[in-house]
């Protein structure tokens, strides 16, 4: 027979421990090829490999040491000394615990008595629930195919088998500890592949540029990393993996009062010297004068020659609305909406992009390149938004703040606005206000929009088609009151509803003075929905601007995660607009300590 080069050593064998090979070409793990030469000659002492086999397939019972191998981020899933792991067990690790435990069968002497069998469990204690053996897949120690990889396929190589070797000494580490407890994390030859592929994978496509760099970092991280962190590492990987358990997050315990050491009168007077000039700043967005009605028609005109045709605000492609519906039922053509939810993120180029080449640019929302494909989200219609200020006058004329001299002088006010998608571009469709800095209920209503909802934007507003069917009309002394921020306290009534956007905009007025300091974060989008001109504002935006000036802006849960330290929109319902404009106001106070 030619001379074996090992091409097959890192493949595991078809055969498996029926393989009768005297120097099999596969990897084998759990015997060698000396031990299969000796099982296959019999001797007068020791069993026959025949004997073995069956021995094998029964088991001891009287090993009591198997640690259960399916593991969750479950404390009650965990087995203890004083409770028995149920959970089924993976053969290859269950052999490997099994060999730590057990004397070699291989080095008795005399015949091997046979198996006792187990004792009957009784009928009136219930079985534990068993968790479903981890499916993972069986791999080669090969990198995965990448569209573009970050490195040649011989280097990646030559990484992969490093990233191989430190997991599987953390494994054997692990394996060998005296306390069982952690037992469970031990992983299969399998399995250790498979997270050193992922590994792998994942440093390729996230830091292309420096892809050498991180994983080298990450390998002497593993040499390093004691059993604890380990076994971290591992339970994360199981859940993410085989389990696809999201991690818990921390338990929300609301916003938490900032102290500026003045007192209310003193932070009230204070406001002012945060208020925001808006004029020079028309062409981004902010509106410091109402369109003349000469505006509006010429607006209007250009709506009414275009036949209703628009652009799509998520896809891009063009297709035609019908305000009122046409006569067949339909509101849009062009079918069906597919894109993706997030924009797409532009790295950051580096020092060595000559040399590696620059980042591609990604969505976030499924990590696939600019290109790769039209979408990862289906929506049933495409929707528009309208952002000129002529023509969004022409369906609802914008109104300055008017003075109210029986009120005197009104506490600053913060507000956010959530917006849906109808016949007539992006409406408001929700409007919540609240006092500053006391953060005391004001007004939160549903709005009904003056055209056909397209699409409530429920990912972003948090607003459904439920909230509406179980709204309640609007009364000023029956207003409910609003959710608050305490998961355990936050109630389930139903909001009010209001009639159109202009008696929104109305409730929103009678808080308001011309003075009054109105807080915002992109203030512009809130303020135009509402088709409101005010004089005093305080925008977050510009208050924490980004280092490369307007269009670009900080989002609000990015400035409150880095100046608050808290984490706000990390629901699956969308955004609460009530813990929006309690995170913009306390923003605010935060400047004011900047200040």
């Amino acid at each position: 027979m030619f001379t074996s080069l090992g091409c097959f050593a890192d493949v595991a064998c078809p055969r498996g421990k029926e393989c009768t090979l005297l120097k099999c070409l596969f990897l084998h793990s759990d015997d060698s090829s000396e031990t299969k030469a000796q099982d296959l000659i019999p001797t007068d002492n020791a069993p026959s490999a025949k004997r073995l086999k069956q021995e094998a397939k029964t088991g001891d019972s009287s090993d009591t040491h198997k640690e259960p191998r399916d593991m969750v981020n479950l404390a009650s899933k965990l087995p203890t000394p004083n409770r028995p792991a149920t959970v089924h067990e993976s053969p290859g690790v269950q052999s490997a615990v099994q060999k730590s435990a057990q004397p070699d069968i291989s080095s008795q002497t005399g015949p091997s008595k046979p198996a006792e069998p187990e004792p009957k469990k009784p009928k009136d204690k219930p079985e534990v629930t068993q968790l479903p053996p981890r499916q993972g897949p069986k791999e080669a120690l090969n990198p995965r195919m990448l569209k573009s990889a970050p490195a040649a396929h011989t280097t990646r190589t030559a990484i992969l088998k490093k990233l191989h070797a430190s997991i599987t000494s953390l494994n054997e580490k692990l394996l060998k500890e005296k306390s069982r407890t952690n037992h469970c994390f031990v992983l299969t030859s399998d399995e250790i592949i498979t997270m050193a592929l992922d590994e792998e994978e994942k440093c390729a496509r996230e830091n292309p540029g420096v892809y050498g760099n991180v994983i080298k970092l990450r390998i002497v991280k593993l040499t390093k990393m004691d059993i604890e962190s380990w076994v971290k590492e591992v339970m994360a990987h199981l859940n993410g993996r085989y389990y696809k358990i999201n991690p818990i997050g921390k338990p929300s315990s609301g916003p938490t009062p900032i102290e500026t050491g003045l007192t209310l009168t003193q932070e009230i007077a204070f406001l002012p010297k945060l208020l925001t000039t808006l004029t020079g700043l028309e062409a981004h967005g902010y509106v410091t004068k109402a369109p003349t009605q000469t505006e509006i028609e010429a607006a209007q005109k250009g709506v009414d020659e275009s036949r209703g045709w628009e652009k799509c605000d998520r896809c891009s492609q063009r297709f035609q609305v019908f305000p009122g519906r046409r006569d067949d039922g339909t509101l849009t053509t062009g079918g069906s909406c597919t894109y993706h939810v997030g924009r797409a993120v532009h790295p950051r180029g580096k020092k060595t992009d000559h040399v590696t080449g620059s980042a591609q640019p990604y969505f976030p929302c499924c990590n696939q390149s600019i290109g790769a494909s039209t979408g990862c989200t289906n929506a049933s219609t495409h929707v528009f938004k309208v952002s000129e200020v002529k023509r969004l006058a022409s369906t609802l004329q914008f109104k300055t703040t008017a003075p109210q001299p029986d009120k005197g002088p009104l506490e600053p006010v913060a507000i956010d606005c959530e917006m849906g998608y109808t016949t007539q571009g992006m409406e408001l469709i929700r409007l919540t206000a609240v006092s500053w800095p006391a953060g005391r209920d004001l007004l939160d209503v549903l709005v009904r929009p003056m055209g056909e909802v397209l699409d409530f934007n429920t990912r972003f507003s948090g607003v459904s088609s439920q909230d509406f069917a179980s709204a309640k009309p609007y009364h000023a002394a029956a207003r409910n009151p609003v959710p608050s921020l305490d998961g355990e306290s936050k109630t389930n009534l139903p909001l009010q509803l209001v009639q159109s956007p202009a008696e929104a905009r109305e409730l929103l007025l009678n808080l308001l003075q011309p003075e009054t300091p109105l807080i915002g974060h992109a203030i512009d989008n809130d303020l135009n929905v509402c088709r409101l001109i005010h004089p005093a504002v305080i925008d977050t935006v510009l208050l924490y601007p980004h280092p490369r000036g307007l269009p670009l802006r900080h989002s609000l849960k990015s400035l409150v995660q880095k100046h608050l330290g808290r984490e706000i929109q990390v629901g699956q319902n969308g955004h609460d607009s009530k813990e929006d404009s309690m995170a913009t106001g306390d923003l605010v106070a935060c400047e004011k300590l900047r200040v």
